[in-house]
């Protein structure tokens, strides 16, 4: 008997007009590391904020930390099954997903592209993947809504204010905007000791950029006798022209630079939160609720116990702590936890994973060790950095394309069917 080909879908249909369009791919590659360097030439001019987004906390070793974990993970395949007719898609918190990749929250993304989160949210909607908004985005929530379109599967990922009528202010906006789970990142009440900031001075936030979803809030704006306005700061990003334009008493960005002192000091003060806190934001979403930053077992199996709908097993990328643990290793250690496994199973608490995620190998990886869904960020901002939206469209292409294409190489046919077994599929290894 002779085995059929199985039909095409988006996904390789997507890499076969590659190959017969005979021009290629819109970055010229599909190679990650080829696409990071490509974005670092793109910006050459604009290294300063290049640098901002790639690196990372102190020496930058969890940044390699994270890599270096999905590297001694290795795959083992299973040969000569009936893998024909592959499915990628699956199921998380009651929301039906084209396949387990999301794009994470990156702030400030318009310091790489002049469309920034725009771009972004076009390109999410179009391949029809969800996205995750950054709070400190350089675009508006309900612009970046508007971009995403009605059909777009989004969330909004919180930095939790100081001030209680501002945070209901936020999550009133998400909500009408169509943002469907909340994300409260938990690892980052102070920024992380980030040299390469440090030692330039470099602050966009301070200088009135990533700071857009405060001065489109109208609680916020009003406490400065202002009315909500939706910016789209200039690009590229100069700190120096607003230094220069201040000093010489420039009332707009005079005023512009005030006013993001303020709302940092609601959403970067330093204030830290407890677990009892999270009752407020449980009396005031309504939707799932999902805490990134997880990387203890303790820490996930409190979530549990508050009552908390998913997890995000991340170290943010790198940029909060070094030295710390890797973000697989992290998911390694959690999914041992008889008690996640159970809440997972009954369907209490999804399991995703950010931090490190480069191929398609990578996401079988997470899901082998248990995570239901990953959040990638860097590529899609290389890609964006590149390509605009064209860009970020590939890299979603490209890593799901690989997803299908390994899996079907490792003996499985449906996606669900690899997550929770690193038993079978994968082995650790010391080179």
């Amino acid at each position: 008997m002779t085995a059929q080909p199985p039909p095409p879908n988006k996904w390789t249909s997507w890499l076969s007009q590659i190959y017969n369009s005979g021009k290629g791919p819109v970055l010229g590659t599909v190679d990650i590391q080829e696409i990071e360097d490509k974005a670092r030439e793109v910006m050459k001019d604009n290294s300063i904020a290049y640098y901002y987004t790639h690196k990372s906390a102190g020496t930058n070793s969890t940044d390699a930390a994270n890599r270096k974990a999905f590297a001694r993970w290795r795959l083992v395949p299973r040969v000569l099954n009936d893998v024909g007719l592959r499915n990628v898609e699956t199921t998380i918190l009651g929301m039906k997903v084209s396949s387990p990749v999301f794009l994470g929250p990156v702030g400030k993304q318009g310091l790489v592209h002049a469309d920034g989160e725009l771009a972004t949210a076009r390109a999410a909607a179009a391949v029809g993947v969800p996205m995750v908004l950054s709070t400190a985005s350089s675009r508006s929530l309900e612009d970046v809504a508007e971009a995403n379109g009605p059909n777009g599967q989004r969330w909004y990922q919180f930095y939790w204010p100081r001030s209680a009528d501002l945070a209901l202010s936020i999550l009133k906006r998400a909500k009408e905007n169509g943002y469907t789970a909340l994300v409260v990142t938990v690892d980052t009440m102070i920024v992380g000791w980030r040299p390469h900031d440090h030692s330039i001075a470099y602050n966009p936030a301070g200088h009135g950029f990533g700071v857009q979803q405060g001065m489109a809030d109208p609680v916020f704006m009003k406490r400065h006798g202002l009315v909500a306005r939706h910016e789209r700061p200039k690009f590229p990003f100069d700190q120096e022209e607003i230094r220069r334009r201040a000093a010489a008493g420039d009332e707009e960005v005079k005023q512009a630079m005030f006013l993001a002192s303020q709302w940092l000091a609601e959403t970067g003060s330093g204030a830290f939160r407890t677990w009892d806190d999270l009752q407020f934001i449980k009396d005031n979403w309504d939707g799932p609720i999902l805490l990134k930053g997880i990387l203890a077992v303790n820490d996930a199996e409190k979530a549990i116990d508050m009552g908390i709908d998913g997890i995000i097993i991340s170290n943010h990328g790198g940029r909060q702590i070094d030295g710390a643990i890797a973000s697989l290793d992290a998911l390694d250690m959690i999914m041992r936890s008889q008690k996640v496994l159970e809440a997972q199973k009954s369907g209490k608490l999804a399991v995703l994973l950010d931090s490190g995620i480069r191929t398609g190998s990578d996401v079988i990886k997470a899901l082998a060790m248990g995570a239901q869904g990953v959040l990638i960020a860097r590529p899609f901002v290389y890609g964006l950095a590149i390509a605009g939206q064209a860009g970020v469209e590939q890299i979603i292409m490209q890593t799901i394309c690989d997803l299908h294409i390994t899996m079907g190489l490792c003996g499985f046919s449906d996606v669900n069917d690899l997550i929770g077994k690193r038993d079978q599929l994968l082995v650790k290894v010391d080179y």
